[in-house]
């Protein structure tokens, strides 16, 4: 399986992404520069956290309209994978891929933490490995974290089963109904707040970031 990840000025977690997909679990990994506009080869596409464009606008509104995102928008419409941590959420709800906004954190403060989550189901192939009511523990680090969405959007979110991880423990940054991540109808497209790949290996105090890429390949391999 061949992974994507996206590099736009300001990203700051694309190697820590590429060290997960590409040497530990030894899957071919391209960095897409945030000016490419082919990404044809790719079945799964990243996009990290950090400061796309430095945020000077609003989170992930200018990198909406990079040239890859509108790639990476056709590949999400074929069905294909895209996964977007922190920054990366934040630039799948400005390019329409998932519904609802991400806001300044209730407190208006930064956040930097460890928090337990938990799974509300694995109605996408990125979250196969876990079990539905699940708790684990991924970090945090955001200071625009907060979903909201109007109670129409939010409504239809919860009937569609698109919330994936919800806060388990206080609510950290305000989000309504706890949400922490949440997929698109499809189930091909996902984006969360925590940082999967922070926790991708022991070495870094846990793994359970590292499940989530597991259980794509292994849903991948199933298929194949």
């Amino acid at each position: 399986m061949k992974f994507g990840v996206v590099v736009f000025p300001g990203s700051n977690c694309d190697r820590d992404v590429a060290y997960v997909t590409r040497d530990l679990l030894g899957q071919p990994t391209r960095m897409v520069w945030h000016q490419d506009t082919d990404i044809d080869d790719l079945d799964a596409i990243v996009i990290p956290g950090g400061f796309s464009y430095g945020d000077y606008l609003r989170c992930g509104a200018i990198a909406r309209f990079s040239p890859v995102m509108q790639q990476v928008v056709t590949h999400a419409q074929k069905g294909k994978l895209v996964l977007g941590i922190c920054n990366g959420f934040q630039v799948l709800t400005e390019a329409g891929l998932l519904p609802g906004i991400l806001t300044r954190n209730r407190d208006l403060h930064f956040i930097c933490d460890r928090v337990p989550l938990t799974v509300e189901n694995q109605s996408s192939p990125w979250m196969q490995s876990y079990a539905t009511g699940e708790v684990i523990t991924l970090p945090i680090a955001h200071g625009e974290g907060r979903f909201y969405a109007d109670q129409a959007t939010l409504s239809e979110i919860e009937g569609n089963g698109q919330v994936v991880l919800r806060y388990a423990g206080e609510n950290p940054n305000g989000s309504l109904n706890n949400i922490a991540g949440i997929r698109n109808r499809q189930g091909n497209v996902v984006g969360m707040m925590p940082h999967p790949e922070r926790a991708s290996d022991p070495m870094l105090g846990g793994d359970d970031g590292l499940r989530l890429f597991q259980g794509l390949l292994e849903k991948v391999a199933a298929l194949t």
